[in-house]
């Protein structure tokens, strides 16, 4: 293989896989040829979609992953190198979110929130990236959000992980400066996915009237999680050399009637 081109095998990672963005995101990257690992709580839903690209005629498995633990981490990882070979991209789309306001939001409700969207990622970082960089390749991409530069009201301790997010990617980025390891920035704007359908009614339409009124909803449209799953198949699949971050994806308003 010459220096600068990449394998043309690429074992990917999906981390959050269950649904949504996560999902889609293995659907995208199995089609475009990547053997692909998921994994998530709810392995179950994994090993469905797992299923379902396998019979599409794609290379998939699917463990149990709860970015929350080091173990966890570390034994997924070890579980997806084994059936896959050396990881070469990382998603890590795993995350928490729950509406209310920072006043009545305990410590603990708190911290959770931090230590899935935030130290989640550092733990994928730490499971995977020291072997792209003995290898001097690789691609991590962290999904984060439009929070992270525009905090939206009643969503306070997912708006400061996304930021603390960025500013952790940030500063990695620099680290693997000329290390051939890419470390990337997806930044959904609204998009449906199973994200937030928990939500009590009445605090949900508490936070979407809040966009409303603060400016932050300036149409109804929302993403569909596939066009963010395509963002991230663009971002791994540049050539090396070339470096995607950050990749901003927002809906674009319905035309207007005329």
């Amino acid at each position: 293989m010459a220096k600068y081109e990449q394998p043309t095998r690429r074992p990917a990672v999906v981390a959050g896989a269950s649904s949504g963005i996560g999902a889609e995101t293995a659907l995208a990257l199995a089609a475009a040829g990547y053997p692909v690992a998921l994994g998530a709580r709810r392995v179950d839903r994994c090993e469905e979609l797992a299923a379902q690209i396998r019979a599409d005629g794609g290379e998939a498995v699917a463990h149990a992953l709860d970015v929350s633990s080091d173990e966890a981490v570390a034994d997924f990882a070890a579980k997806a190198a084994a059936d896959l070979g050396d990881i070469e991209v990382v998603i890590s789309n795993a995350a928490l979110i729950g509406p209310g306001g920072l006043l009545e939001t305990d410590s603990e409700r708190l911290a959770r929130e931090v230590d899935v969207n935030l130290l989640g990622p550092h733990r994928l970082v730490r499971a995977f990236v020291p072997g792209m960089v003995e290898r001097r390749r690789g691609d991590i991409v962290f999904v984060s959000s439009d929070v992270a530069v525009r905090p939206r009201p009643f969503m306070g301790g997912y708006s400061a992980t996304k930021a603390g997010l960025e500013g952790l990617v940030g500063a990695l980025q620099m680290e693997l400066e000329g290390s051939g390891v890419r470390a990337s920035v997806v930044r959904p704007g609204p998009t449906w996915s199973e994200m937030g359908m928990d939500w009590d009614a009445d605090a949900a339409a508490k936070v979407l009237n809040s966009w409303i009124k603060f400016g932050q909803a300036r149409h109804s449209h929302f993403l569909k999680a596939r066009a963010i799953a395509d963002a991230i198949a663009t971002v791994v699949s540049a050539p090396r050399g070339v470096h995607l971050s950050p990749v901003d994806v927002n809906p674009e308003a319905p035309l207007e009637e005329q």
